[in-house]
């Protein structure tokens, strides 16, 4: 059975991540220290809360300096998957720079956050196998990535913004599967099956 860790930074939606993850059979490891994180099969950190103090508690424990070496797939989600990119508008913060997109605010018509169910456009990807275009996830974000090379998955709220990242064995997804119903179940799974 391999080895699930959610990485603990004191804020989160950590449980009903563990929740998505015991649908599945999962049993997964909560914690902060690096030498577990080194010894996961896959690792998932999870996003509610806001960029600067996320970045403090992952410096805290010095897992900004082990984060980018890891070479087992990683998934950010939400806040996890800014914090995988160079830097967030939120507060000015220098992130992992594992993507070297810069996280900017939406200066938009509509409401912000950006919050509800909104269809993702999708490129094929290991991480996506079962899950048809424009399919619907769930989003609750007031910052995005902007389209780029590394993009997999799309999506429209007045701009067009990375709702799925994808480089190497580091993904990210701006919406929460674990809360996207069958088709955030499906890419939870394929991720743990990776």
């Amino acid at each position: 059975m391999s080895k699930v860790v959610i990485i603990d930074y004191g804020a989160g939606n950590v449980q009903s991540v563990r929740f998505a993850l015991e649908r599945l059979g999962v049993n997964a490891v909560l914690t902060n220290r690096a030498d577990e994180i080194r010894t996961a099969d896959k690792i998932i950190f999870p996003g509610v809360g806001e960029a600067r103090s996320a970045m403090d508690q992952i410096s805290k424990n010095n897992l900004h300096q082990v984060i980018p070496t890891l070479k087992q797939p990683f998934l950010g989600i939400c806040l996890g998957m800014q914090i995988i990119c160079s830097f967030s508008e939120e507060r000015n913060t220098k992130c992992l720079e594992i993507f070297e997109e810069k996280v900017r605010r939406f200066r938009v018509s509509g409401k912000v956050p950006h919050m509800g169910w909104n269809t993702v456009n999708l490129k094929p990807s290991l991480l996506l196998k079962g899950i048809t275009d424009n399919a619907y996830f769930y989003f609750v974000h007031s910052y995005y990535a902007p389209i780029c090379e590394h993009t997999i998955g799309s999506c429209d709220y007045d701009v067009s913004f990375s709702a799925i990242l994808e480089k190497d064995n580091f993904y990210g997804c701006q919406f929460h599967p674990e809360k996207s119903a069958q088709n955030g179940e499906k890419l939870i799974q394929n991720f743990l099956e990776l």
